[in-house]
């Protein structure tokens, strides 16, 4: 893993032109402020219930890891690889990222009801062997999420304070580390989405969730994108790297495109994400 003092940590505010596809010069603004934008309806009722049948399919056979062990199978099942180049999700990406798109990863994260696991407050670039950090995350909601259910929470405007200290967490925390809130951040917001909808947020964001103290599940899924300018810097994190070239072209020679995977049985295939462990 390359040190931290290699990476570009540093927030580039998006610039909107007059050809927006989905987003509001407002709902740009929010972004470049905020650090988020949301919610947008991407997928009607029979849509998503169709992921929702789809997504719970991979995690019954994945047994016991199906609730966090999904990583970057987008370029190995043609669900995914669907789901992340759907044109409704990558016009509210091109209005962030510009017209060349890169999706490079994605989780299925799913808090069961009663699920005691604490995501701590945390930077996701920090975690990353990329630069400069320019990755959005989509975060669409497969179940409907509040804060009843553990919705993600983001801290407003921390985007754009680079890399926050970090400090030893609990053993109930999924991170060993995590970010310690002060009194100068602004309070946290509840991601609240209805399933079928999304949220964007930048990857110096500090997010994170709290338990899932209901009788409700709270499921989603992460596809991170970004624009091939960003770079890889890490032979070994790049080996769990398979991406798509969504939208125009890499330029720049960065990213390996993958066509569209035949396969749909995540039983057959693996994960690349074991490998480069990102």
């Amino acid at each position: 893993m390359v040190s931290e003092q290699s990476l570009d940590l540093s927030f580039q505010p998006t610039r909107a032109g007059k050809d927006l596809k989905r987003l509001s010069l407002r709902d740009v603004e929010h972004y470049n402020c905020e650090g988020y934008v949301a919610p947008f309806k991407i997928f009607d009722t029979q849509e998503i219930k169709n992921i929702r049948s789809y997504v719970d399919s991979l995690m019954e056979a994945m047994g016991e890891t199906g609730a966090y062990g999904i990583n970057c199978y987008q370029a190995r099942l043609s669900g995914l690889w669907d789901i992340a180049t759907d044109d409704r999700i990558l016009d509210c990406v091109e209005d962030i990222t510009g017209p060349d798109i890169v999706c490079w990863a994605s989780a299925v994260l799913s808090k069961r009801p009663r699920d005691p696991k604490q995501i701590p407050w945390h930077q996701d670039a920090c975690f990353w062997s990329l630069s400069p950090a320019r990755t959005v995350t989509v975060w669409l909601a497969i179940d409907d999420a509040d804060e009843s259910n553990s919705a993600m929470q983001f801290i407003p405007r921390t985007h754009k304070e680079g890399k926050i200290p970090e400090t030893t967490m609990d053993e109930g925390s999924v991170f060993h580390k995590g970010i310690k809130i002060t009194e100068e951040m602004c309070k946290p917001v509840s991601n609240n989405l209805e399933a079928g909808q999304i949220s964007l947020h930048a990857d110096m964001l500090v997010h994170g969730s709290p338990p899932n103290d209901s009788d409700r599940r709270r499921c989603g899924l992460t596809l991170r994108y970004c624009p091939p300018t960003v770079k890889v810097i890490d032979e070994i994190w790049a080996q769990g790297v398979e991406a798509i070239i969504c939208r125009g072209a890499d330029q720049a020679g960065n990213w390996t495109h993958h066509q569209r995977p035949q396969n749909n049985d995540i039983t057959k295939t693996t994960s690349p994400h074991v490998i480069g462990n990102n």
